[in-house]
């Protein structure tokens, strides 16, 4: 084992959704595929423009901050971060510094620092062919919360999770899609290895994508920095990306400090007073938030569903928000619960899937393919409870209403199809239990020489003749006394 820990804290920015940008009326899309048509004399920092503060995007990051448990400022302001690059229309940008709008709280066992409001640069687009960088500004002014954690995760796995875990909460809480392939969400890792009890030299990785290339880049990272140093060598501190073609880091530039920036409050814009805005009061915005991932969570495996159930349902709000209005009224039935949700997990799913063709674990696409309505799903729970319905015969029918209509009546259409249990008459059962031992006298040979496996094949034969709808009990019962009177 190595005698070097590593440390890792995380930054990740995530573009927030607002009709208009930061400080300016300029439209927030970040679907506009034609450069630079979202622009205005503000956020393309012409001479003599003043900017305002968007109030749904102070909001916005507010409410995370509630969500995370954390404190909300109650004096803040904005300040002028000052560096020069072409994506920076202004020559500065506005963010927060020595007040955020949030300071402290946590998710998955990680403390966070701090959260804040800035605005997002504008996009370089680089033309291989000519050689040239473009520049959209369409994404300049972009209102881009900052959240930052303490230096307390100690693996990639730990950072991907925590990473995965504020998805899904900004996504519940309504306040940005944190798409990554779109560059909604972007994750930069500050990592260290040192000995035991000690903090080493911080080198942060920027601009990561996904999740696994964060996984990938700061494993990469972790087993760079320990080779350096155990060979005598020292760590620099500096930027470095993530080159996932070659499945390593490389160096960008020496990391700049906070001194190097030249932060001061920006002249042109007033500071806030957050407690004398009602709507802004840690009251108010813990009385905005919805359910939360982690509370929909408990409360899923309090109800008896298994964890990794509740885990894919709070992932997917389509199959969640299908869970609970299918067992609405039997949350306090364990057996109806978990029944409900081991078919939803599994079989509704799964044949979703092999209907469609899509990948059914992409949230969007559940409500627009399942063809199968809460209520009448309810109902083939409670007929597969009432043993009206055997578990093949449960699935078939979800088949059939899924490529059907999932209108009908359940029972109406079970019945129609022969599937119900009470459907199938004791001379329907002898009639296929005589058929299946005369055509598989070697199987009923092989059950008579003790072969138990034996039987249940022809069970399985039988259950799939009478289309699942007989009772598994009693087709044994029948399988074995037809043979017990062959042998007479």
């Amino acid at each position: 084992m190595s005698e070097y820990v590593p440390t890792i804290g995380l930054e990740i920015h995530a573009e927030l959704k607002t009709a208009t940008k930061m400080f300016c009326t300029s439209k927030n899309d970040a679907n506009e595929t034609r450069p630079n048509v979202n622009v205005c004399p503000v956020c393309m920092a012409h001479p003599g423009t003043l900017p305002v503060i968007n109030r749904e995007a102070v909001r916005h990051v507010l409410r995370v901050g509630a969500a995370l448990g954390g404190t909300i400022a109650d004096y803040t302001e904005f300040d002028r971060k000052n560096y020069f690059y072409p994506d920076l229309p202004k020559g500065y940008q506005l963010s927060q510094y020595e007040f955020p709008l949030v300071s402290g709280g946590s998710l998955n066992g990680v403390t966070i620092t701090r959260i804040h409001l800035e605005e997002d640069t504008a996009s370089l687009v680089h033309d291989e062919r000519t050689g040239e960088t473009l520049i959209d500004y369409n994404r300049a002014g972009v209102p881009l919360m900052e959240l930052v954690t303490e230096p307390v995760i100690h693996s990639a796995k730990e950072a991907a999770a925590f990473g995965k875990e504020l998805q899904l909460l900004l996504r519940y809480l309504g306040v940005s899609d944190a798409d990554m392939e779109k560059g909604h969400m972007r994750l930069e890792a500050n990592i260290s290895v040192a000995k035991n009890g000690t903090l080493g030299t911080k080198v942060e990785v920027k601009n990561i994508n996904s999740f696994g290339f964060m996984e990938r880049a700061i494993a990469y990272e972790i087993k760079r920095q320990t080779e350096l140093l155990s060979s005598g060598g020292q760590v620099v501190q500096e930027t470095r990306g993530w080159d996932d073609v070659k499945q390593k880091t490389f160096s960008q530039r020496v990391k700049e400090k906070s001194a190097d920036y030249r932060y001061f409050p920006d002249p042109d814009l007033p500071s806030l007073k957050l407690s004398e805005i009602p709507e802004f009061t840690p009251e108010a915005l813990v009385k905005s938030l919805p359910e939360l991932p982690g509370q929909r969570r408990a409360r899923y495996v309090a109800m008896g569903v298994k964890e990794a159930d509740a885990r894919q349902f709070t992932e997917n709000p389509y199959l969640a928000s299908f869970f609970d209005e299918v067992t609405k009224s039997h949350a306090n039935d364990a057996s109806f619960v978990q029944r409900a949700a081991n078919y939803i997990a599994n079989d509704l799913v799964s044949l979703i899937r092999a209907f469609d063709g899509r990948d059914t674990q992409n949230s969007t696409e559940i409500a627009e393919i399942s063809n199968i309505s809460a209520d009448s799903f309810e109902k083939i729970m409670l007929l597969l409870g009432e043993s009206k319905l055997t578990s093949r015969a449960a699935k078939d029918l979800l088949a059939h209403t899924i490529r059907e209509d999932g209108r009908r009546d359940p029972e109406v259409v079970a019945r129609e199809l022969g599937l119900l249990q009470e459907a199938v008459s004791s001379d329907m059962v002898d009639a296929e239990v005589a058929r299946i031992i005369f055509e598989h006298a070697s199987v009923v040979a092989d059950y008579k020489a003790g072969k138990e496996a034996a039987l249940q094949f022809l069970i399985g034969q039988g259950m799939k003749a009478l289309k699942g709808a007989a009772n598994p009990a009693q087709l044994k019962e029948s399988f074995i006394s037809a043979i017990g009177r062959t042998e007479a």
